[in-house]
């Protein structure tokens, strides 16, 4: 079951995502602001982020860059989740380390689609790691 965290600071967004979520079987992982999602991150490690661009404390571009400079938290996949929709916006997300951008409101199939895509790009990531690892110590062993 993979594991999902959403920060966003909007509590009817945040439980319509998180209903979403469950009733495909994800775990999720739920904070209220930028800071505590970093926290929720750092401590659980999730699957995949939802990220809101305007919130309190900490924004979403802010929260991309602190995950980017922890080495167990900048592998996580990110999805940034705005009605900032310009281009500017989204290049600066991108930039920043997010792996897609959905503008709000989106539909429940553009979401869910959008974390399939990115759950299974991470999962065949970590299966070539894993590959690359095994064939590393064979050549090792071998030696």
């Amino acid at each position: 079951m993979s594991k999902i965290l959403i920060i966003e600071d909007e509590l009817p967004i945040r439980a319509n995502i998180l209903e979403l979520l469950e009733a495909e079987d994800f775990e999720v992982l739920e904070a209220a602001n930028g800071q505590e999602g970093v926290n929720l991150a750092k401590q659980h490690q999730p699957d995949l982020i939802l990220c809101d661009i305007m919130m309190p404390i900490l924004n979403g571009y802010e929260v991309l860059k602190l995950l980017q400079e922890d080495s167990e938290t900048a592998i996580i996949p990110v999805i940034l989740l705005t009605a900032k929709a310009d281009n500017l916006d989204i290049r600066r997300g991108m930039q920043l380390g997010a792996d897609d951008y959905l503008t709000k409101p989106c539909t429940p199939d553009e979401l869910l689609q959008a974390v399939e895509m990115r759950l299974a790009k991470q999962q065949a990531l970590k299966a070539r790691y894993v590959q690359a690892i095994a064939q590393v110590e064979e050549q090792l062993n071998h030696h």
